[in-house]
């Protein structure tokens, strides 16, 4: 363990591990407080849906472990915390504040193109022994290859090739820890609400044509909100459908 990071949280720095997120529900049980667990080099990381997630060296793997208090459906709303912390991060470290926007659910994107994603995962959640992982994977020296990406989807982009900043994982985990530490602080005493407004002010594509894909079901709309529970509100010709979960495409 290490010493505190700006924010008060602890830090466990790894060379290689099979995943961050995995590895903060093995050492959760000897947490007293929430803690950062980085790695150089992640073997098995994943994205959403079990997808598997690009770990070269030199771009920022970790996980924020946490013991929530709260119901599974107000811990979930910590995506949106995760996301408002990553651009405050990005935006402190390259002074580029138009560069950056938040894609719904969990995508922070610069330039329009996908550079960090952010994957929940929890256990015991309203028991005795909740654990919840917020993973983060940001491009900060490199990005997949598009071919290797879904038709449609975002591409993939690195903060070097875009801005020509080369930051460190170091150096980005020391703007990091403090801006989420802000926004956790704001939602434990103010709720969703102070949240809900500032995403939608980075918001990419509100007020615009979107797809939201559900399994085999796409809907197409305009992306008009987020409510109180942080769906995603798509203004279709039958009028607002409010969607907990699903792939958007723009």
């Amino acid at each position: 363990m290490s010493a505190d990071l700006p924010g008060g949280a602890g830090h466990i720095a790894l060379a290689e591990v099979d995943s961050t997120n995995a590895e903060g529900f093995r050492r959760a049980a000897g947490m007293a407080r929430p803690t950062w667990i980085t790695a150089g080099l992640q073997t098995a990381g994943r994205g959403r849906r079990s997808r598997p997630w690009a770990s070269p060296l030199g771009n920022f793997h970790g996980t924020l472990v946490l013991r929530p208090a709260e119901p599974p459906e107000t811990v979930a709303l910590r995506s949106f915390t995760a996301a408002l912390a990553l651009r405050d991060a990005l935006v402190a470290l390259t002074g580029l504040p138009d560069s950056f926007s938040l894609k719904w659910p969990n995508d922070v994107l610069l330039n329009g193109g996908k550079l960090a994603g952010i994957l929940l995962e929890s256990s015991g959640l309203g028991g005795p022994d909740p654990v919840l992982s917020i993973g983060i994977g940001v491009n900060l020296i490199a990005a997949p290859d598009p071919a290797q990406v879904e038709t449609g989807a975002t591409a993939p982009v690195s903060l070097l090739h875009e801005t020509g900043r080369r930051i460190t994982p170091e150096a980005f985990l020391q703007a990091l820890a403090p801006a989420y530490a802000a926004w956790e602080a704001t939602f434990t005493a103010e709720g969703f609400a102070p949240l809900r407004a500032a995403w939608l002010t980075h918001a990419a594509k509100l007020g615009e044509p979107i797809r939201a894909r559900t399994g085999a079901e796409t809907r197409e709309g305009v992306f008009d909100s987020i409510d109180a529970q942080g769906n995603l509100i798509l203004r279709m010709t039958k009028g607002p459908v409010a969607i907990p979960a699903a792939e958007v495409f723009f």
